[in-house]
């Protein structure tokens, strides 16, 4: 006969698994330090391609003016001014990037900890119906707590 608390906890937990889950599954393979240093570096290598790409563009649409001016222009201010100015947007997307991957993390780890309060639920009704475990004994891992 079907348990269906027990049907319903399966559907929910597949539904997890099948959506959100992937994501939060593979976010669990990695400490928050490990994962949001990794988001980081992504993002500073994409900001920078981005940023190097904008000066290209800028310089092509002002070539004309640069070749004209080659042996007058003041290039310690220009290079001054535009590593400046990506000094400034790496800090402000890193520190941006570090807070929203931060939280991010974090509301993985809560979802997870509830899947596998689930899954902990799942395997009382199959040993209260006396069936055999899946995974044989339990493991004792605290999915609540964050990795540092």
């Amino acid at each position: 006969m079907l348990n269906n608390r027990k049907v319903r906890l399966m559907t929910r937990l597949a539904m997890y698994e099948q959506n959100e889950g992937k994501e939060d599954i593979r976010l669990s393979k990695y400490f928050r330090t490990d994962y949001v240093r990794l988001q980081v570096l992504k993002t500073i290598v994409a900001l920078t391609a981005g940023y190097l790409l904008v000066l290209l563009i800028l310089a092509l649409y002002h070539s004309e003016y640069l070749i004209r001016d080659a042996l007058i222009l003041d290039y310690r201010a220009m290079i001054v001014r535009y590593a400046g100015i990506y000094v400034v947007l790496v800090a402000v997307y890193c520190s941006m990037a570090m807070v929203g991957y931060m939280i991010q993390y974090r509301a993985s780890r809560k979802k997870l900890a509830k899947y596998f309060r689930m899954l902990r639920r799942l395997r009382s009704m199959y040993r209260e119906e006396g069936g055999k475990e899946a995974d044989g004994e339990e493991e004792n891992i605290d999915y609540d707590s964050d990795n540092t």
